[in-house]
C-alpha cells in the first residue's frame, strides 16, 4: 500500500504504516495487511512475540500464559475502507491465581474499537451532537457509540474534581410518558449539569445532592428550585448553609397557568351567551406586551372588561416583584399585591397567590442571590433539547449518560500513545 505525502511516510510499507499509526512498539508488529476491495475493508493484522516473557504490572513477580483469545476491533477508517485490527491476545495467570488478559496499546481491554476510533467518535459527537447521525457516519452500529458515551463520561466523572459549588439548581423534567421524571442538579456558576437521577421524590433528591461530597454541600450558598416540597425537604436536611430560592421563571409558570385557567372558565361562560371573543386567544394571554399599542388585536382584547384581562394585569404587575434590591420594599409590594388579588374574586390566581404567600422566603431569597435554573445561558432548554433527542430511550441510565456527555462539560478524551 503507497501512502501519499510526506517522502519519508511515501516509503513506507503498509505494515510499516500501520505500525506507526497504532503507535506499536516491541513485543508489538504488524505482521500483514489485507486490502479487500471487493469488501471496501482493510484488514491490519497484528502479531505479538511468542516468546515475550509475562510479570505482574504491580509486584513484578513472573507471570504464566494461560490462552489465546483471538480479538477485533474497529479502527478509523482507512481512504474510506472500513478498518479492522486483528490480533490473538494472551491471557495471563499470576501466582496469586488471578487471570487477566494483557492489555493492548491501541485499544482498552475487552473494547471492539480502538482508542483513536473512540476519540474520534467523541469529536463527532460533540461536534455534531446527534448520536445517529454520528453513527452512521462512522458505520457504526448503534450500541457501540452508545458504548463509547458511556466510557467517556465514566472517564470524566472520575476526572471531575471536587471543587468549591456555590449555586447550584435543581430542576425536574418529564422524559418518558407516563409522567416518568428525571431530577436534574444544575451548578449555575459553571453552566453545567452536574448529575441527574431518576424520580423526583425526597429520597430522589437526596441522591442527587449526596451527588456532591460532603464538602461541596457545605460550600453550597444557595439552591435554585420550583416549589416542590421534595426538593425542599433534601435541600434542608443536606445542603444546610443553603438559601433555597424559589424560581421565578416556574412562578411564572405557575401565574401563566393561573391566567389561562380564568381564560378558559371565561370562554365557557361568555360561549353559552353566544360571545366568542376569547376564542382562540390563549396565547396572546401568555405572551409580554410591554407596549400594549404593539399589538392591536391585544389592546382590543386587553380593552374588553373581561375577567381575564384583569388577571392578565395581576400577572404583568407581579413581574415588578423581581426588579426590587432590598427586601422590605420587596416584602411591602407582595402584601399589597397579594390583598389585591384577594380582592379580586379570581379564584385560581388567588390559589397562587396563596401558594407564594406560604413561600415568601424563598422568592425574597432571589433578591440576595439573582439565580434561576433558566437563567444559566439557556440550560433548561438545552437539557430539553437533549432529552427530546433521546425520546424513545427505555434506559435512565442512557439518557443520563447522554445529558452528562453533552452538558457535564467533563474531560472526555481518550488517552493514545498520540
Amino acid at each position: 500500500m503507497e501512502i501519499g505525502g510526506d517522502v519519508k511516510l511515501a516509503r513506507m510499507t503498509s505494515t510499516e504504516f500501520y505500525r506507526h499509526i497504532l503507535g506499536l512498539e516491541s513485543p508489538w508488529s504488524v505482521s500483514n495487511v489485507d486490502l479487500n476491495m471487493t469488501a471496501n475493508r482493510v484488514v491490519v493484522r497484528v502479531e505479538i512475540d511468542r516468546t515475550t516473557k509475562w510479570f505482574h504490572p504491580e509486584t513484578h513477580e513472573p507471570a504464566t500464559l494461560h490462552k489465546w483469545t483471538e480479538r477485533r476491533w474497529r479502527h478509523l477508517d482507512t481512504c474510506q475502507f472500513e478498518t479492522i485490527i486483528e490480533a490473538s491476545v494472551p491471557s495471563v495467570k499470576y501466582r496469586d491465581g488471578k487471570i487477566e488478559e494483557v492489555a493492548v496499546p491501541w485499544a482498552d481491554r475487552y473494547q471492539r474499537f480502538t482508542k483513536l476510533m473512540e476519540q474520534a467518535v467523541i469529536i463527532w459527537l460533540q461536534a455534531c451532537g446527534n448520536v445517529d447521525k454520528v453513527a452512521a457516519t462512522m458505520r457504526l452500529d448503534w450500541q457501540t457509540v452508545n458504548r463509547i458515551m458511556e466510557r467517556a463520561v465514566e472517564r470524566g466523572l472520575l476526572r471531575r474534581e471536587d471543587e468549591v459549588i456555590t449555586k447550584v439548581g435543581v430542576d425536574e423534567k418529564s422524559f418518558r410518558r407516563g409522567h416518568v421524571y428525571a431530577s436534574i442538579l444544575n451548578d449555575l456558576e459553571s453552566n453545567r449539569v452536574w448529575d441527574l437521577v431518576e424520580g423526583r421524590t425526597t429520597q430522589n433528591a437526596r441522591e442527587l445532592f449526596e451527588t456532591l461530597s460532603e464538602e461541596q454541600r457545605a460550600g453550597v450558598e444557595a439552591v435554585a428550585m420550583d416549589m416542590w416540597a421534595a426538593f425542599e425537604n433534601a435541600a434542608t436536611e443536606l445542603l444546610p448553609n443553603a438559601d433555597i430560592v424559589h424560581d421565578k421563571f416556574h412562578v411564572s409558570a405557575h401565574l401563566n397557568k393561573a391566567v389561562d385557567d380564568v381564560r378558559k372558565e371565561e370562554h365557557r361562560e361568555l360561549t353559552r351567551a353566544g360571545d366568542d371573543t376569547l376564542r382562540k386567544s390563549k396565547y396572546l394571554w401568555l405572551r409580554n406586551f410591554p407596549d400594549l399599542r404593539c399589538e392591536p388585536s391585544f389592546q382590543e382584547l386587553y380593552s374588553a372588561n373581561l375577567k381575564t384581562s384583569r388577571a392578565w394585569r395581576f400577572k404583568e404587575a407581579f413581574a415588578a416583584f423581581w426588579d426590587y434590591v432590598y427586601q422590605a420594599p420587596a416584602e411591602k409590594f407582595f402584601k399589597d399585591w397579594n390583598r389585591a388579588v384577594k380582592r379580586s374574586k379570581l379564584e385560581p390566581l388567588k390559589k397562587v397567590a396563596d401558594m407564594l404567600a406560604n413561600r415568601l422566603w424563598g422568592l425574597l431569597n432571589y433578591l440576595k442571590h439573582r439565580i434561576t435554573n433558566a437563567a444559566s445561558e439557556g440550560m433548561n432548554s438545552l437539557v430539553a433539547r437533549v432529552i427530546a433527542n433521546a425520546r424513545g430511550l427505555r434506559s435512565f441510565r442512557t439518557l443520563r449518560v447522554r445529558v452528562l456527555f453533552f452538558l457535564g462539560k467533563l474531560d472526555l478524551s481518550v488517552q493514545t500513545h498520540t
